[in-house]
């Protein structure tokens, strides 16, 4: 049978090594394989970053990476297209053509790694290693079982570590090119409010996001909300007349800009929350238990998890709230929010 471990010592030759990370979910996702993306680019001459397209934005702006390529795959994300053959064939070509001489599956805790990695077997990758509890058969060289519990951004860190690439840094969220903010959010400090999120289990209702703002507002602070394209309607009404309404304003390197200079941001388990955290900025995260908030909860910086994590829902992976009235995160209150929001700037 063929051993699936490797030392470190075997693992780079004396030549030049050229790298292959794939992390194929979302933002956020993506933010979180960083401090794993920098171990490799500390010990390879290149590296390259095969990522979904949601995960795009936030793969160009990660220290270390050279290449991006960008994949949608059949088995990831939450509108996965179906399987072509021949998009499947672009895509093996687009790899080979990298010349990887190795390459790390980045997966969560309950995703399987084997199909990307067969993919990179033909295309040409002689060395793959990834987390799997599957029997991987010839598809992984380095098979590595992660640490029960373990933060997602730490089990990358791990497997990188485990394929010989140890990590190189303090292992913390971290993004390039920070633009000055300035012109969008004005002078003077301020809080930030992101109320949308991926799906609709994990978001705080638009209702409790707007009291929250006048909450802040009364309490004396600046606040402002923050959203995507299609959230403008959603952001207009959370802030109300007394928020600055950034909605649709902003795009990865802008928000994070805006998200460096903020005292504190609130938000949901959604991709804006490791993007505060790469940015070094406080985060209250109003944390929905449809996934563990040990894996997932904001990374490196002050933080207040907000949220009943013994919920009905919990571990659940829901995407619309299974109990009505969506009371793991709607028991919060707008004065919850406040006083977690206070206790973090402080921090």
């Amino acid at each position: 049978m063929k051993a699936h471990r490797e030392s470190a010592a075997d693992a780079h030759r004396e030549d030049a090594v050229k790298a292959l990370v794939t992390r194929l979910d979302s933002f956020g996702d993506v933010l979180l394989a960083g401090p794993a993306v920098r171990a490799v680019a500390a010990r390879a001459d290149s590296v390259t970053l095969l990522c979904g397209p949601l995960g795009e934005p936030a793969a160009r702006m990660l220290p270390g990476v050279d290449r991006v390529l960008v994949w949608d795959a059949p088995w990831a994300g939450f509108e996965p297209p179906p399987v072509d053959r021949e998009d499947i064939a672009r895509l093996v070509a687009s790899v080979a053509s990298v010349g990887a001489d190795t390459a790390l599956v980045l997966t969560s805790y309950h995703q399987s790694p084997l199909p990307t990695a067969l993919l990179l077997r033909l295309a040409g990758v002689a060395r793959i290693a990834a987390d799997s509890e599957d029997y991987p058969g010839s598809l992984l060289d380095v098979r590595h079982h992660r640490a029960p519990h373990a933060h997602e951004a730490e089990a990358a860190l791990d497997l990188a570590a485990a394929a010989g690439f140890p990590a190189a840094d303090d292992g913390l969220l971290r993004v390039r090119h920070v633009p000055d903010a300035t012109a969008l959010t004005g002078a003077g400090p301020y809080v930030v409010l992101h109320p949308g999120a991926s799906v609709p289990a994990r978001g705080w209702s638009p209702g409790r996001c707007a009291e929250a703002v006048a909450e802040l507002t009364a309490a004396g602070h600046r606040v402002v909300v923050t959203g995507g394209p299609g959230e403008c309607d959603l952001t207009a009404y959370v802030a109300g007349g007394q928020a600055l309404d950034l909605g649709g304003r902003t795009d990865a390197p802008s928000l994070a800009g805006v998200l460096a200079r903020a005292d504190a941001v609130i938000t949901g388990n959604t991709g804006p929350a490791h993007l505060a955290a790469a940015v070094g900025t406080p985060v209250v995260s109003l944390f929905a238990p449809v996934v563990p908030a040990e894996r997932w909860r904001p990374y490196g910086v002050p933080y207040v998890l907000l949220g009943d994590q013994d919920a009905p829902c919990a571990g659940t992976r829901a995407r619309e709230c299974p109990v009505p009235g969506h009371p793991c995160l709607n028991s919060v209150t707008a004065y919850d929010v406040l006083t977690a929001t206070e206790k973090v700037m402080q921090a």
